[in-house]
Parts: structure tokens; sequence; C-alpha cells
């Protein structure tokens, strides 16, 4: 098949391309907007599959993502099936426009070139935080108008809907993966993550109490200590993506959840034998007056809160359907894998966001 990918150059496009050019009749086309970081990545594969990679530059948050006519005219119709990756995953109220912009009128311009490429599937990838405020996530559409925990959320739901009102053109299918981190084998990962901006805050909170050298101070962090943080690998993640032009089916959503997470307790004390920085307790929201330098420690994780303040379930089984006949197994994540990838994830060093 001939795949376009955006997105391609972050650490999931990388583990996801490499998956599908294991079938050697694939071909990938990728829009980006750093050509040289496109052919970096494409000279870590090898030679026979560098030759199957095509690299256009682009940018999603332009009309026709910024390909030239030419580009546009070379691709249409040559392409079976398009995947959209590329998001901006930001937490920040005030930061809603430009949420918005990178991934709801980034949508729009990636579905329109779709249309006009008359590309036969298209799979977005979504985030299984449009749950929202809700506890419970099902494989269905959420409203537009239900309550979310901040703009990313709702420009992710915004854009579910954008990409459904597409299904009488094109076949589409949403996959919905939880809190992405590092390869299941080998704890590889990307700084961009969202544990690892919560261990550099933490990390950053260690080494300004340390100067201090306050000897058994306690710095209690709010959280529902029985509330899970839904952890997936990235390479379930990369897996279960790359049977989708075999397997996905049409107007059907995927969640690429963790059937049996983490506690935040358990995850915390995970985090504080990594940072050696045993003077870290959880606390419920509810329990405790937290004094200044406590506040200054739950300001650092502030847009992670909510995260942290409840137990979210997810409903998998048309993932399990998915899977089911391949040799993707259905995510079991023991305690010594979340263990390994958090240690290899605290000696990821600081990317810059490209």
């Amino acid at each position: 098949m001939n795949l376009f990918l955006t997105g391609a150059t972050g650490f999931l496009g990388g583990k996801l391309i490499k998956n599908l050019l294991q079938d050697k009749q694939n071909e990938v086309f990728i829009i980006v907007r750093n050509v040289v970081k496109a052919e970096t990545l494409r000279d870590s594969f090898a030679p026979s599959e560098q030759r199957r990679v095509h690299i256009f530059q682009g940018d999603i948050t332009s009309p026709m993502a910024g390909l030239s006519s030419d580009d546009i005219e070379w691709l249409t119709g040559k392409i079976d099936a398009v995947y959209h990756l590329a998001a901006l995953v930001k937490f920040d109220q005030d930061l809603r426009d430009e949420l918005f912009a990178a991934n709801y009128e980034g949508t729009k311009h990636i579905l329109e070139l779709a249309t006009e490429l008359n590309a036969r599937k298209f799979y977005y990838v979504s985030t299984a935080y449009t749950v929202g405020t809700l506890q419970h996530g099902v494989e269905e559409l959420y409203p537009t108008d239900g309550t979310f925990n901040n703009p990313y959320e709702e420009s992710k739901v915004k854009s579910e809907h954008l990409v459904s009102s597409y299904r009488d053109q094109m076949e589409v299918s949403i996959f919905r993966p939880a809190i992405i981190v590092g390869d299941s084998k080998t704890g590889e990962a990307d700084s961009q993550f969202t544990l690892y901006g919560f261990m550099r805050a933490l990390s950053v909170f260690k080494r300004k109490t340390a100067r201090k050298n306050i000897e058994n101070r306690k710095y209690r962090l709010l959280a529902a200590k029985n509330g899970t943080s839904n952890l997936v690998p990235v390479d379930y993640v990369a897996d279960i993506l790359s049977l989708a032009p075999q397997k996905a089916e049409k107007d059907k959503i995927y969640h690429i959840t963790n059937p049996n997470p983490p506690t935040n307790a358990e995850l915390l004390q995970m985090l504080k034998d990594a940072l050696e920085f045993q003077n870290l307790s959880v606390v419920e929201c509810s329990d405790e007056h937290l004094d200044e330098e406590e506040i200054r420690l739950n300001s650092l994780i502030d847009v992670f809160k909510v995260y942290l303040a409840g137990d979210l379930s997810f409903d998998d089984g048309n993932t399990q359907e998915l899977i089911r006949g391949t040799d993707v197994r259905h995510l079991a994540m023991p305690e010594e894998t979340v263990k390994m990838i958090i240690r290899a994830g605290y000696k990821v060093p600081e990317k810059s966001k490209i």
C-alpha cells in the first residue's frame, strides 16, 4: 500500500514507519516541516527501506498542508491511506488558540488534502482523554459540548467529529492512545512525552530543595492515591496502528489503553526511586493544607493535576477484536516494565521540539 503520514518525525511516527516498512510492498510518504530531521530518520532505516520513504515539505497548519500544486498533482491517485498523527500536546488554558490551530485546523487541512488525493482510508490518532471529566471511556464519539479538563482535550474531541464528518468520502477510523511512554523492551523514549515532563518538574523541584539542605523534610503532592495513570508503551501503540490498513473497520474507534494501569501511589513510588527523591508523599486533595514550598511543588505540575485526581477506566473491545489473530498481544505491563521505562526515561536528554 501507499501510506501517507503526518507526525512522522515524532517518536511514535518513527516507530510506526519502521513497522509499516516491514511489509516490503508498502511505500511511505511523509509530510514534514523539517526535511533534515526527516532525512535523518530515513537514513536510520536499512537501505532497502530508505528507498520506500518519500519526503515532502509542508505544514499542516496551512491549507492543503502547504504542499505545492506539483506535489499534489504527483500524489493524486497514489495514496491508499492517510495516517494523521501530528498534534500539539499541551494542556495550558492560555494556549487554546494555538492548540485549535494545530489540532483542529491542522486536521481539517489534512482531511481536505486526503480528499483531494483521492485517498481511500483515513486513520486519525486522537487521545483516550477525549473522555474529559467522565470516569469511564467508551469507544464512541463523545459530545462536543461535554466538559473538558483543558483545551487540548476539547480540540481532539472536535477533531474526531470533524474526521467522522468525512465518512461518506473515505473510510475513517479513530485511534485513541492513553499516556504514551517508552518502549516496553528497551525503555527508549521521547522526552516530549507527558510522563517525562512530569518527571522533569519533580527533578527541578528536587534540585531546588536540595540547595536548602533541610533534612527529613517531606513534601506533599496532591493526588488520588488509588487513582490511576494509564500508561501505554510506544511500541504497543505503533503495533496496533500498523494493523490499521489490513484490519481497521470504518467508523470505528479504538482505545489503545492499559487494562491494569499503576495507581498514582505506585507510580509516584517508582518515580521517587528513579529520582532518588524519597521526600515526596501523596495526599488526597481534601486531606491537607499545603505550606509555601508544597504549593510551589504542586504549581510545577499544575497542568497534570487533573490526570492525578481520578481513577479512569476504558473499554477496548474494538481493539481486542482488531488484534485477534495477529502477533500483537493485549497489553500486559508488569511493574518491572514500568520501572524500567521510568529509569530509562529519566536518562533521556531534553530535546527541542521540532
